[in-house]
C-alpha cells in the first residue's frame, strides 16, 4: 500500500499559516485595550468578555489532540461504545449550572482556590488545593504535547521533539503576552481550523471507503458498532455505566477546573455563564460524536484498502491511525494534510493556552498575593506572564518521559489525571455540600483519598496478573506490499500479529477465566471510575473526620460558601420539607447575603452574630430594598 509519506510545501505552508495567525492574535491582544497591564485583565479579561467567543473557546479548551487523535483510535480498537462517554460530558456541563455556577460567580474571584480559603478561612486548605491543580495541569499538559509530536512522527521525518517545542513555544508566546482575551480569541480561530480539519476527513474517508452505508456494514461485521453493554462489574474496561454515570461525575472536575471558572467568571452576568454551559454540554456531544465516528471511518477505510496499518506494523500506536489515514486519502491533494495537521495543533494550542494561563492565575492569585501581600498589581501581572514561561517549560519536560508509555493516550491521560483530579473534586463537593466541614476535615479527607487513588494507579500499571481488554479484530493485510509472515489471517482479517499488540501492556495476558485475588481486585477497576472512587473517598473520610472533631452549629456556618442540596437537585420537594433537611442552616439567608456582603469577610461575622429575633425583619427589609420599595429612616437604621 504505497502513499506519499511527509509534507509538501503546500502542506508546510497550510501549517505554517495557522499557528502564525494564532500568535498575531496574541500580539494583537497584547497591544490592545489596556495592554494586558493588570491582573484583572490579564486573568479575566476585565469580566466584561462576550458570551459568543467564551462559549467557543471554553468548548475547544477541553477538545485537545487527545480527542482528535485517541478517541478515533479507541473507537477503531475497540469500537464505538466509547461514544456513550460523550453522554457523560453533556450531564457534567449541565450539573455545573447547578454546582459550580451559582457556587462561583457571585463571588467574583479569579482562582477556584480561593474560595477554598473562604469557606474554611484557611490558606492551608487553599495551598493544598493550589498545589494539587497545578500538579494536575501540567501532568496533562505533557499528554497533549505528545499527542500531536506522535502523529507528526508517524507520517513525516519531523521528530517528536520538535514538535513538542513547536506547539510549547507558540501556545507560550501568545498565551504570555495576550492573556485570557488572546486565548479566548485565539480558541475562537482554533475552532474553526478544527471543525474544518475534522469534517474533511470525514468526507473524504467515508467516500473512498464505500460510503455510509459501507462504513456502517464493516463495523457492524467486525463487532465495532457495539453501543451498550450493561454489565454491571464495574472491574470491566467500558459498561454503560462507566461511559455514562461514571462519566458524569468524573466529569465534574471539568466544570470546577481552573479554565472553566475563569471563563464563568470572564462574563459579567451569572445567567450568561449558564447560557455557556447550556450551549457547550450539547456542543461537547457533538464534537466528541465526530471524533468517535472517525474511528469507524478510519477503519472500514483501510478494510477496503486491504492493509490495517497496525497488523501490517506500518505505524507502531493505535494513536497515529488518523494522521496516517490522512496522508492516504489525500495523497493527490496538497495543501489538506497540512490543514488535517494545523487541526491537530489547533485542539492542542487551545488546550495547552487554557493551561498556560490557568497556571498562571493560579500562581498570581494563589502563591505571589498571598506571599508579598502589598505587591502591585503591575508587577503581579509581570509575575504571572513569567509563569506561563515556566509551565509551559515543565510540560515539556514531563512530556520526555511518556515516549515509553504503552496503550492509547486517552486511558493513560484519564488514569493519571483522575489520580489527582478525583480528590480536588471530592473537596469541592464537600465544601459546597457539607455545611460542617471543618479544615482539618478537609485536608485530611483530601490527603487520604490521594494516598488511595494512587495507590490504585501505582498498582494496576505493575500488576502482572491483571485482566486486559482484548480488542476487536483487526483488518485485513493481504494487500499489504511488506506482508509479514509472522501474520495470521483468518477469512482476510488478522486475529493476531507479534510485531505489534493492541493491549495496553506488553506483558501476557493472564487467563480470562481466572477472577483477581487479593489486591487485585482493587487494581482490576475499570479506569473511568477511578476519578469516582477519589471524590468518594475524600467525601467519606472528611466526613469521618468531622464527626469525630465534632461539628460545628448550624447557625455558624457561613452559608454563602455552601450551597442547598435539595433545592439545587430537587426543588420539586416542599420547602418545608427541605428546609428540616438543612437541619437548621439558613440557606434562606444565602441570596441576601450573597447580594449585600459579596465575599467580605467582616461584614458577614457581624450579620450571623445578630440575634435571632430581629434577622428575620432584617432580611425582610433588605427583600423590600432589593426591591426598590420606601424604607423608612428608622428602617434604614436597623440595617
Amino acid at each position: 500500500m504505497e502513499t506519499r509519506v511527509g509534507f509538501v510545501a503546500v502542506d508546510y505552508v497550510v501549517f505554517a499559516i495557522s499557528v502564525a495567525i494564532s500568535i498575531g492574535i496574541g500580539i494583537f491582544q497584547a497591544m490592545a485595550g489596556g495592554k494586558q497591564k493588570t491582573t484583572s485583565e490579564y486573568l479575566v479579561g476585565n469580566r466584561q468578555m462576550s458570551i459568543i467567543p467564551v462559549t467557543l473557546s471554553l468548548i475547544v479548551s477541553f477538545e485537545s489532540s487527545i480527542m482528535m487523535l485517541a478517541y478515533p483510535a479507541e473507537v477503531y480498537t475497540y469500537g464505538i461504545m466509547f461514544v456513550m462517554s460523550s453522554i457523560g460530558f453533556l450531564l457534567a456541563v449541565l450539573l455545573g449550572t447547578r454546582i459550580v455556577v451559582p457556587l462561583i460567580h457571585p463571588l467574583k474571584i479569579t482562582s477556584v482556590y480561593e474560595y477554598l480559603e473562604l469557606r474554611y478561612k484557611s490558606k492551608a486548605v487553599r495551598i493544598l488545593g493550589t498545589l494539587l491543580g497545578m500538579l494536575s495541569n501540567v501532568v496533562y499538559m505533557a499528554f497533549v504535547l505528545y499527542g500531536p509530536g506522535l502523529a507528526i512522527e508517524a507520517v513525516t521525518d519531523f521528530p517528536l521533539w520538535a514538535s513538542v517545542l513547536c506547539i510549547s513555544t507558540a501556545s507560550v508566546l501568545y498565551t504570555a503576552i495576550g492573556g485570557l482575551k488572546a486565548v479566548i480569541w485565539t480558541d475562537v480561530f482554533q475552532c474553526f481550523i478544527m471543525f474544518t480539519g475534522v469534517f474533511a476527513v470525514l468526507i473524504k474517508g467515508t467516500y473512498d471507503a464505500g460510503g455510509p452505508r459501507e462504513v456502517v456494514d464493516i463495523s457492524s461485521r467486525t463487532g465495532r458498532m457495539n453501543f451498550f453493554d450493561f454489565d454491571l462489574d464495574p472491574t470491566v474496561r467500558h459498561t454503560f455505566w462507566g461511559l455514562v454515570i461514571g462519566s458524569a461525575i468524573r466529569l465534574i472536575n471539568m466544570t470546577f477546573s481552573q479554565p472553566t471558572v475563569q471563563r464563568i467568571c470572564a462574563l459579567e452576568k451569572q445567567k450568561d455563564a449558564n447560557k455557556m454551559l447550556f450551549v457547550s454540554g450539547p456542543a461537547f456531544l457533538f464534537t466528541l460524536s465526530l471524533a468517535c465516528a472517525e474511528g469507524l471511518v478510519a477503519y472500514a477505510y483501510f478494510t477496503t484498502q486491504g492493509c490495517d496499518p497496525i497488523a501490517s506494523g506500518d505505524i507502531k500506536k493505535a494513536d497515529q491511525i488518523m494522521p496516517y489515514m490522512v496522508f492516504h486519502i489525500f495523497r493527490n491533494t496538497p495543501g489538506m494534510a497540512g490543514l488535517f495537521m494545523a487541526a491537530v495543533f489547533s485542539a492542542s494550542l487551545s488546550t495547552l493556552s487554557s493551561l498556560l494561563n490557568s497556571s498562571a492565575a493560579m500562581a498570581e492569585e494563589d502563591i505571589i498575593r498571598q506571599i508579598f501581600r502589598n505587591i502591585s498589581d503591575h508587577k503581579a501581572t509581570i509575575i504571572a506572564k513569567i509563569s506561563v514561561v515556566f509551565f509551559g517549560a515543565l510540560g515539556v519536560g514531563l512530556t520526555y518521559f511518556l515516549k515509553n508509555v504503552k496503550g492509547i493516550i486517552s486511558q493513560i491521560s484519564t488514569s493519571f489525571t483522575s489520580a489527582i483530579s478525583g480528590p480536588i473534586t471530592g473537596l469541592f463537593l464537600f465544601s459546597a455540600f457539607y455545611p460542617w466541614g471543618t479544615k482539618r476535615s478537609a485536608i485530611i479527607g483530601t490527603l487520604m483519598s490521594v494516598a488511595l487513588v494512587f495507590w490504585l494507579t501505582l498498582g494496576q500499571s505493575m500488576s502482572k496478573s491483571l485482566r486486559r481488554a482484548v480488542p476487536l479484530v483487526s483488518g485485513p493485510t493481504d494487500q499489504c506490499y511488506h506482508n509479514s509472515s509472522s501474520m495470521i489471517s483468518v477469512n482476510g482479517f488478522t486475529n493476531y500479529t507479534v510485531g505489534y499488540s493492541y493491549y495496553t501492556t506488553e506483558d501476557p495476558l493472564p487467563d480470562e477465566s481466572t477472577e483477581p485475588e487479593g489486591l487485585d481486585k482493587y487494581y482490576s477497576i475499570s479506569y473511568l471510575w477511578i476519578n469516582v472512587l477519589g471524590q468518594a473517598f475524600t467525601i467519606f473520610f472528611g466526613i469521618i473526620v468531622s464527626l469525630i472533631e465534632g461539628v460545628p452549629s448550624s447557625e455558624s456556618v457561613d452559608v454563602r460558601f455552601v450551597l442547598p442540596f435539595f433545592d439545587q437537585f430537587f426543588p420539586c420537594i416542599p420547602k418545608r420539607i427541605r428546609k428540616r433537611l438543612y437541619f437548621g442552616v439558613p440557606f434562606d439567608k444565602r441570596e441576601i447575603m450573597l447580594e449585600k456582603y459579596g465575599k467580605d469577610e467582616t461584614d458577614v461575622a457581624t450579620l450571623n452574630n445578630l440575634g435571632k429575633k430581629n434577622e428575620s425583619s432584617k432580611i425582610e427589609l433588605l427583600s423590600f430594598q432589593k426591591e426598590g420599595k420606601f424604607l423608612t429612616d428608622e428602617e434604614k437604621t436597623i440595617i
